[in-house]
């Protein structure tokens, strides 16, 4: 018998049903479900609820949407809204153009551990392939799967954890597409930042104030596989901002921010 926490999966969406039904496809796939799964939407229109409302009916475990209106881009504040509502103590966070392999929940949680958040990397699919696999309705990948990038990553090998580094500093590999962490650590900490503007820093700005309360980070290496869908880059108008945001965060080791998750809880 394992010893897992319990945990909530918790992914952000916004007006891409196409996507978001492969990685919902990907969940019920799993050999080990989550204890239940929140999508953040940031304002989705009527397909992406309605297609949420067909999964509902039969998903094997509780699907919750948490909905706000669309003002421009807003996904710190419905991550927070999302994670409020997270019912279990261990939280995995994908991004909506995920493709999870069917082990990615049974290997966060084999290495989950007090004191550490979890970062995964993942394997991009290419455009060139996106229609065929919105058709075919496609959800697991191999080493020789046409029209993916990063090819060694499709690789699952556990026994590489063995060899896993622990990061006392933020690295540069953290992508929020593939990771997870405490609620309780995250709630210490206030979430994510709702004073960064539009794309981007969102997730790095949060793991480091989670390094600045004495968090550490563990990478999971061919083990969490995790496929990327293509998709156009997001508007980085507002990058330099959330930049400067995150540069103080980490030369002044703020641990707390003022417009938090703690509004919702």
């Amino acid at each position: 018998m394992n010893s897992f926490p319990k945990c909530t999966l918790v992914t952000p969406t916004y007006n891409w049903p196409e996507a978001l039904e492969l990685l919902l496809l990907s969940i019920k796939n799993q050999t080990y479900l989550p204890n239940e799964v929140i999508i953040a939407d940031d304002g989705s229109k009527e397909e992406t609820i309605k297609l949420i409302k067909k999964f509902q009916v039969e998903f094997p475990i509780p699907l919750i949407h948490v909905w706000h209106e669309d003002n421009g881009n807003q996904k710190p504040k419905i991550m927070n809204k999302a994670i409020a509502k997270a019912k279990y103590d261990y939280i995995i966070e994908i991004d909506g153009d995920i493709i999870m392999h069917k082990n990615f929940i049974k290997d966060h949680l084999t290495y989950s551990e007090k004191g550490f958040y979890l970062f995964g990397s993942r394997v991009n699919i290419q455009q060139k392939i996106l229609k065929t696999i919105f058709n075919k309705k496609t959800i697991t990948f191999g080493f020789f799967a046409e029209g993916i990038k990063k090819r060694t990553r499709t690789v699952r090998f556990p026994l590489f954890m063995k060899f896993a580094k622990t990061h006392d500093e933020r690295s540069r590999k953290l992508r929020g597409c593939n990771m997870s962490f405490w609620k309780q650590d995250f709630i210490k900490v206030n979430g994510f930042n709702e004073g960064l503007v539009g794309w981007g820093i969102d997730d790095s700005e949060m793991i480091q104030r989670l390094h600045n309360i004495g968090i550490k980070g563990k990478r999971l290496k061919q083990t969490a596989i995790a496929y990327h869908i293509y998709h156009k880059e997001q508007n980085k108008n507002n990058l330099e901002i959330n930049n400067a945001i995150e540069r103080e965060t980490t030369e002044k080791k703020i641990s707390f921010i003022e417009k938090g998750v703690n509004q919702y809880l």
